[in-house]
């Protein structure tokens, strides 16, 4: 199914620090299924990874956070690390990004230490999401039903807890974008 995603568009939101696997497995499978794939971050130039206990690769960033716009994207992925996940929380317009998304009902797929981002929207009270368990107490307090398994969709939102959680994370987040936009809540 090579061309499964042919027509879709899908952003990688990171910045330095992203978890080198929580990127490459997701972005393996969105081009691999046909989609065109372009890492939006902070600055612009390279981001680097975080593998195992040390830094990384490098990426190549195609857009900065102010060249873009939700619309122009068919799904979102979040991928975790937490001096990433960290950075961009912090950063008002990443937040402004991932809740355009939101708003539009478009799928949104966050690994790991990524749902600190999707706490930052406001918009995640009653979704029923995972996550790093060290994120649990954040999660609850901003009303998520939080549950232990490898991969949650709650319409269109797909979240897993860490790497070892990638190959359900990748299907679940392909035929998510293959669904489109979701109903609204």
């Amino acid at each position: 199914m090579a061309d499964e995603l042919k027509n879709k568009k899908v952003a990688v939101l990171m910045t330095d620090g992203f978890e080198q696997s929580e990127f490459e497995k997701p972005y393996e499978a969105l081009k691999e299924a046909g989609a065109t794939v372009e890492i939006i971050s902070l600055k612009d130039a390279k981001v680097i990874g975080w593998k195992r206990r040390n830094w990384g690769d490098e990426v190549n960033v195609d857009k900065t956070i102010e060249e873009v716009n939700a619309e122009d994207y068919d799904a979102l992925v979040l991928p975790g690390g937490v001096m990433n996940a960290d950075k961009l929380r912090m950063n008002i317009n990443a937040v402004n990004y991932v809740a355009n998304f939101l708003e539009l009902n478009k799928p949104v797929a966050a690994i790991c230490h990524a749902p600190w981002i999707l706490i930052e929207t406001g918009m995640i009270d009653g979704r029923k999401m995972t996550s790093y368990p060290s994120l649990k107490a954040d999660l609850v307090n901003a009303g998520v039903n939080w549950v232990d398994e490898e991969v949650v969709v709650d319409n269109g939102l797909v979240t897993s807890r860490n790497p070892n959680d990638l190959p359900a994370f990748c299907k679940k987040m392909i035929e998510e974008i293959l669904e489109g936009v979701h109903i609204e809540r």
